[in-house]
C-alpha cells in the first residue's frame, strides 16, 4: 500500500512539550501507546498497532529494501508478525556472531543461525549476514599459539610470523565453513566489522586490535578474498563502521578502504551503522559520507540504524517508557525520522538497504547502554514502534503521510473495500483538497481548521457504519497527528 505517499515539506518544527489536539470536544493524544503505557491514551482515540498500519516496505519498495536485527525468538509471535508485514530484509543481532557460531575451535554451532536464515528463505526477505570478523564478541582461542599462550605476547619474530600464519589460517577456516553453508542464502555480507578507531596510536587510525596487532592490515584483505572465493562474484561484500559521517573517522575508513580497493580487494559497499541521536550527527553529515563512498564506485547500506534520544553518554535517563512519553521527546525522534528517510530517498540510487537495529522499542540494545550510566535504571526507545507493538509518531514520518499522502491512502483504502460507496472517499478527498489549497498558501491555521473537518467528517461516515474501524483508526490518527504538527 501507499508506495506513492508524498513527504511533508512544510518547514514548521516540532515542539518540546507534549501536546494534545481537542477536536470537537474530544480529546486526541497523538502519541499512539496501549497495554501498559495506556494512561497516555485519551478515551476517544485508539492506539494503532503496528499490525493494522501499512507496511514500511512496501512504501519504500521503490528504494530499498527495509531490514531488522533479529533474535530467533522473535521470529514467533507478534514479533514475527511484525517482520512479515513490515520488513523484506533481516540480520541476527548476536547469533552469527563469531563467538555464537565457533566457540570454541572446530566446533560450529549452526543451530540458531540456521532458524533466522529459514525464516527469510520462508517469508522471502534478503538475508545480511552479520559478522564475519570483529574484535568483539571473538573467542580468544583465535588468538592462542599452539601452545595455548597469547599470540600478542610473543617477541620472536620466527614466532610471530608463525603465529600470523596460524590465525589467518584459523580465519580462512572460519569464514570458510561459514560461507559454504549460506552461500545461497545470504544476500550480503559484513565481512568485516569496526576497523577504524580514530584513538588509536597509529595514523591511519586503524583499530589495534588482537587482529590488527597480529597481522597488521592482511586479517582484512584476507577476509575478503576469502569470503569472495567461496561466496561468488556475485555475492556483496561490506565493510562496515560506526561514526561513519564524522571526522577524522570517515575520512580514516575512507583512506583504509581506497587503499585496499587499489589492491584488488573485492569490497563492494561500506556498511553504516547509524546509530545516531536526535541531534548527531548532521543530516548533511550524512549526505556527504554516503556520496564519498558512492564515488568509490561502492554501495551504501544502512546497516544498524536506531534513533536514541539521549546524547553520549546517555545521562539523565528517563526512567521507563511513561516518562519518556510524558516528555515529548518521541516529536523530536519523529523529526529526526523525517529527515532521515527524506535523504535516503534522495540518494536511493547510492543505498540499496536500510536496516533497523531492532523491531520496536520492547528490545533494545540501547537500554543496556542507559541502564549502565545511570545507575541500573534507563529506558531509551530508538524505534518507530513502542514496547506494546503500536505505531509512534516516527512512523507517520518516516512514512510520509502528508495531506496528499492522505489521500493516496484512502485511494488504498477504497481499493480494500473499506468505505460503502466511492462518494465516501470522494468526501474526504475533497476535505482534504481544501486543507491542502490553504497548505500551499502557507495558511496554517486554515489548514488546521479543514483537518479539523475532515476528522468530524470520519466521525460521520463512522456513526453511518459507512466505513471500517481499520480505515477510520488510521486516518483519524494520521489526521490528529498533521494537525499537532501545524500548531
Amino acid at each position: 500500500m501507499c508506495s506513492n505517499i508524498l513527504k511533508y515539506k512544510g518547514g514548521l518544527s516540532v515542539k518540546e512539550t507534549f501536546r494534545k489536539s481537542t477536536i470537537g470536544g474530544l480529546s486526541l493524544v497523538l502519541l499512539s501507546t496501549a497495554g501498559t503505557h495506556a494512561a497516555y491514551a485519551a478515551p476517544d482515540t485508539k492506539s494503532i498497532s503496528a499490525l493494522e498500519v501499512p507496511a514500511m516496505k512496501d512504501r519504500y519498495e521503490d528504494s530499498f529494501p527495509i531490514g531488522a536485527a533479529v533474535e530467533p525468538y522473535q521470529l514467533e509471535g507478534t514479533h514475527g508478525e511484525i517482520l512479515k508485514r513490515h520488513y523484506n530484509s533481516i540480520v541476527a543481532e548476536n547469533v552469527m556472531k563469531p563467538v555464537n557460531i565457533q566457540p570454541e575451535e572446530g566446533e560450529f554451532n549452526f543451530e540458531e543461525a540456521d532458524k533466522i536464515v529459514a525464516f527469510a528463505e520462508e517469508h522471502d526477505m534478503d538475508l545480511r549476514f552479520h559478522t564475519l570478523i570483529w574484535h568483539s564478541q571473538v573467542p580468544n582461542w583465535f588468538f592462542l599459539d599452539k601452545e595455548g599462550n597469547e599470540m600478542i605476547d610473543e617477541t620472536d619474530p620466527a614466532k610471530r610470523a608463525d603465529n600470523k600464519e596460524l590465525l589467518l589460517n584459523r580465519l580462512e577456516t572460519h569464514i570458510k565453513t561459514i560461507v559454504e553453508r549460506y552461500a545461497d542464502e545470504v544476500d550480503a555480507w559484513d565481512v568485516v566489522n569496526e576497523t577504524i578507531d580514530p584513538n588509536a596510536s597509529n595514523d591511519r587510525g586503524l583499530r589495534e586490535s588482537k587482529w590488527y596487532q597480529i597481522t597488521g592490515t592482511d586479517y582484512i584483505k584476507t577476509a575478503f578474498e576469502t569470503t569472495r572465493k567461496y561466496a561468488g562474484e556475485d555475492a556483496k561484500l561490506f565493510i562496515n563502521d560506526f561514526n561513519t559521517e564524522v571526522e577524522p573517522k570517515r575520512t580514516h575508513l575512507y583512506n583504509l578502504v581506497k587503499d585496499l580497493l587499489e589492491q584488488g580487494v573485492p569490497i563492494d559497499g561500506v556498511g553504516h551503522q547509524a546509530h545516531i541521536q536526535l541531534d548527531w550527527p548532521t543530516i548533511e553529515e550524512t549526505k556527504e559520507s554516503i556520496n564519498m563512498f558512492a564515488g568509490l564506485g561502492l554501495e551504501n547500506q544502512i546497516t544498524e540504524l536506531d534513533v536514541s534520544l539521549y546524547g553520549w553518554p546517555p545521562t539523565p535517563a528517563f526512567a521507563n517508557y511513561e516518562e519518556i512519553v510524558e516528555s515529548g521527546r518521541l516529536y523530536d525522534q519523529a523529526e529526526r525520522y523525517d529527515q532521515l528517510f527524506e535523504l535516503y530517498r534522495e540518494l536511493d540510487d547510492k543505498i540499496t538497504n536500510v536496516t533497523f537495529w531492532g523491531i520496536a522499542d520492547d528490545h533494545t540494545w540501547l537500554d543496556d547502554r542507559a541502564e549502565d550510566y545511570n545507575d541500573g535504571v534507563g529506558k531509551d526507545a530508538p524505534f518507530v514502534f513502542d514496547p506494546d507493538f503500536n505505531v509512534k509518531p516516527a512512523y507517520w514520518e518516516m512514512m510520509g503521510y502528508d495531506i496528499d499522502g492522505m489521500k493516496g491512502l484512502i485511494d488504498d483504502f477504497e481499493k480494500d473495500g473499506a468505505f460503502a460507496n466511492h462518494g465516501v472517499a470522494q468526501s474526504m478527498k475533497a476535505k482534504l483538497g481544501t486543507a491542502a489549497h490553504f497548505e500551499e498558501k502557507g495558511e496554517p491555521e486554515k489548514v488546521i481548521k479543514h483537518m479539523e473537518k475532515f476528522i468530524e467528517k470520519l466521525d460521520h461516515w463512522k456513526n453511518k457504519g459507512f466505513i471500517t474501524e481499520e480505515a477510520y483508526d488510521m486516518l483519524n490518527n494520521n489526521a490528529a497527528y498533521l494537525i499537532t504538527k501545524r500548531e
